[in-house]
């Protein structure tokens, strides 16, 4: 099937694009998805500066990359979330501004729509992201939660969305929300109410994340089967759950990296997804799009990690089979 195999660079934005572009070409990669942070891809130049897009593009293309897909994960999650002081730490100073979170809230709203003009100047029709949740605290219910609580959940998120993704509609631009804990959707079932939320609409499906499927115990193929023509970008990320008997899944409050969780990130292929299955599941999906590594395991050198992974994905794409095994005995 030769789908291109990508990284992306929200993991590296401590990088130049510069030096980004060339260690991706190294790694062996056919492309990049940039991320909307660093100086890797900035919206505001983008939109204001005519010559922006096409100066990054020849950049890329002068590594020999392409680009399908830029992520504004870190300003998606402010749209719906409850702002409060670990935002300021994500988002630009402009978005950020003076901190009050009913502005904070709108000024991330504004800028996510930029977010899909700049895609549209840059030739890229998937926006990769977060969407934030009002919600996401009550996961536990307890105190008790009443329906309508959540009710009220889905529906701000409508709100807030909808106007967002109008712009997408105009732009000829899809988002593709990376299902995940502490967004709107995180497993089958939200993502289902989500889409619900949303009346269906097109611009609107997911960036295929297997590890934060795995470690809640969420089969990655089964969010395939269940979403086919949802799965907008994919992201190749791998994830292993260490469950001690001490440790849980919410983790314990210890950071990535504590051997004492009862999950982490790894590497592609050296942790508990079955990409095997999954491919198979794209397949059957008829996914013709990257496959892109986010690369995170905090046990591993990123650059030694990112050209493994390369391979690894390499290794594991195959086309679907355009005949039947048994076909020869068929009968006309």
């Amino acid at each position: 099937m030769s789908r291109p195999v990508t990284i992306f660079t929200g993991q590296w934005a401590d990088l130049p694009l510069v030096d980004m572009a060339r260690k991706t070409n190294e790694f062996g990669y056919d492309g990049i998805e940039l991320a909307c942070w660093g100086d890797h891809f900035e919206v505001q130049r983008a939109l204001n500066e005519d010559d922006y897009c096409g100066n990054v593009r020849a950049l890329l293309e002068g590594h020999g990359l392409q680009c399908h897909a830029i992520s504004t994960h870190l300003v998606g999650q402010a749209v719906c979330d409850p702002i409060d002081e670990r935002h300021q730490a994500i988002l630009p100073d402009y978005v950020w501004g003076d901190g009050d979170p009913a502005g904070v809230n709108q000024r991330a709203a504004e800028e996510v729509k930029a977010t899909a003009k700049a895609a549209q100047k840059m030739g890229v029709q998937i926006v990769n992201g977060f969407t934030g949740s009002a919600i996401w605290h009550l996961n536990y219910s307890f105190p008790p939660v009443p329906p309508a609580m959540i009710d009220a959940g889905f529906q701000q998120f409508a709100d807030r969305w909808n106007p967002i993704l109008d712009v997408f509609a105009e732009c000829g631009v899809r988002f593709a929300l990376e299902v995940h804990p502490t967004e709107i959707a995180f497993d089958i079932h939200t993502a289902q109410r989500a889409l619900e939320a949303l009346d269906h609409r097109p611009e609107f499906g997911f960036n295929f994340d297997p590890s934060h499927l795995h470690w809640q115990g969420v089969d990655p193929v089964e969010f395939i089967r269940a979403f086919p023509e949802r799965i907008y970008h994919v992201h190749v990320k791998d994830a292993i759950t260490t469950l001690d008997g001490r440790s849980g899944i919410l983790a314990s409050h210890l950071n990535f990296g504590d051997p004492r969780r009862g999950w982490d990130f790894r590497s592609p292929g050296r942790g508990g997804v079955n990409f095997e299955e999954i491919i198979r599941a794209l397949n059957g999906a008829n996914y013709q799009g990257p496959l892109s590594v986010e690369w995170e395991d905090c046990g591993m050198s990123r650059d030694f990690g990112a050209a493994e992974a390369c391979d690894f994905v390499r290794q594991i794409d195959f086309t679907p089979s355009d005949v039947a095994f048994d076909a020869a005995f068929e009968k006309d």
